[in-house]
């Protein structure tokens, strides 16, 4: 038995001074502390809509863990892997137990933390005679994802559980195909018939099983690309569905991207339509991921953005988004909704790693003629791990101006008091 014991231990003992323990580790956090002017801790306000800065209340975090297990002959495999956690902050010891307490009458109760299965996938390269540069994936996975940084804004992602083959070279570009299932449950928005009983699991009554098509990096001119995707929702109820979710239809989504290369920075231009259930996408700054199968039968809806960061000069670099949606006939009575939104976010550099740093965002969510306002102002003191408006980690000094113009003149601050509240804080953000 010694003799074994000592076997083994010289056998780890060489394997971890090699590479085979060696691992690709990345993930991305927020965290901090803040206070609201109204009392109580710092909210999170329509982010998407007016912007991130100053103007998050969680804290966040993804660990991901990656490695490559075979290599051979231009062959490989790689397993990847990922879990988030959030919570609110408000506690040292921040788990899953059960936080329980009286909310009026009733008993409330919450876990002080959630943790989340965001990825676990194989990708293997060269294993494709045909396509030996593409990769050949299967597992649940971040697929492709497109998103506005300064908003938290993701308006492509139709991430999950899937598979698929990317980055085969077809001409100029590169296609990539997949299928990702994203499915609903049956508790559609007044759906529910006399009788039915929504399905309360993660896993709905509704299988949704989503096709994707891109071809991306399509030359257009100098520093332009262009990248376009169809993404098809092929709706399944079963048998226990409630008869709105049987009655639900396939929906198509289609996405261009023009991405221009500037001398310092870049900029994008997206248009995006859809049928059936991918109309409240656009409407609510949706990203795919959600199919909305409750939608009314031929509804449809569209999608402009205008997004970028940009130098101006030696000391200057700004972010922007500018987002139109439209989504038409979702529900009955519901003619047509609009959603616009205009953030921008320059920034001032006071030497590698001290800038001074503004957001200004203004949104209108226009329900045929009712509209509520939504607007947000921050200034930061910031330093971080380099110049760059991308630099991090960074450590924030923050403090925001949030207002609230309701159609039906109710209030959003200060428990329905105020149409309007100030807040200030530190965060600190990283990725690696």
């Amino acid at each position: 038995m010694k003799k074994v014991s000592v076997i083994a231990a010289a056998v780890a003992a060489t394997l971890a001074a090699g590479s085979a323990f060696a691992v690709d580790f990345h993930g991305y956090m927020r965290a901090g502390v803040g206070v609201n002017a109204d009392g109580g801790q710092q909210l999170t306000f329509e982010k998407n809509k007016v912007g991130r800065l100053g103007n998050e209340s969680d804290i966040y975090g993804e660990v991901q863990l990656g490695k490559e297990v075979y290599n051979n002959n231009g062959k490989t495999f790689y397993v990847d892997s990922m879990f988030a956690m959030t919570s609110n902050g408000s506690n040292d010891w921040e788990g899953t137990a059960a936080n329980c307490g009286l909310e009026g009458t009733n008993v409330k109760c919450v876990d002080d933390a959630q943790f989340a299965l965001r990825q676990f996938n194989v990708q293997a390269k060269g294993v494709l005679n045909f396509a030996p540069e593409a990769t050949l994936w299967a597992g649940k996975r971040y697929y492709q994802r497109h998103d506005i940084h300064i908003s938290d804004f993701y308006y492509w992602n139709i991430s999950g559980a899937g598979a698929g083959i990317e980055n085969i070279e077809a001409g100029p570009g590169k296609l990539s195909f997949a299928w990702i299932r994203n499915d609903r449950n049956d508790n559609f928005n007044g759906g529910m018939g006399s009788g039915d009983t929504p399905d309360v699991g993660n896993g709905g009554s509704v299988n949704v099983n989503t096709l994707d098509v891109r071809y991306a990096g399509i030359p257009v001119w100098e520093n332009g690309s262009l990248e376009v995707g169809v993404d098809y929702a092929l709706v399944h109820p079963t048998e226990s569905a409630s008869q709105k979710a049987k009655d639900a239809k396939d929906g198509v989504m289609f996405t261009a991207e023009l991405t221009q290369g500037l001398d310092s920075g870049f900029n994008k231009t997206v248009f995006q339509y859809g049928t059936e259930g991918y109309s409240k996408a656009f409407a609510f700054y949706g990203d795919g991921s959600w199919y909305g199968a409750e939608a009314n039968d031929g509804a449809s809806g569209y999608r402009l953005i205008n997004w970028g960061v940009i130098g101006m000069g030696e000391n200057w670099e700004m972010g922007h988004q500018l987002v139109y949606g439209v989504g038409e006939d979702m529900w009955d009575g519901q003619d047509k909704w609009e959603a616009m939104s205009v953030v921008v976010r320059p920034m001032y550099k006071w030497d590698d790693n001290h800038k001074t740093i503004f957001e200004a965002g203004y949104a209108i969510d226009d329900n045929d003629g009712d509209e509520n306002k939504f607007g947000k102002l921050t200034v930061a003191q910031a330093w971080s791990a380099g110049s760059s408006f991308w630099a991090r980690p960074e450590i924030r000094l923050y403090a925001s101006y949030l207002t609230a113009d309701k159609a039906d003149n109710s209030n959003t601050f200060d428990g329905g008091r105020s149409d309007d509240t100030f807040q200030f804080g530190v965060q600190a953000e990283a990725w690696w």
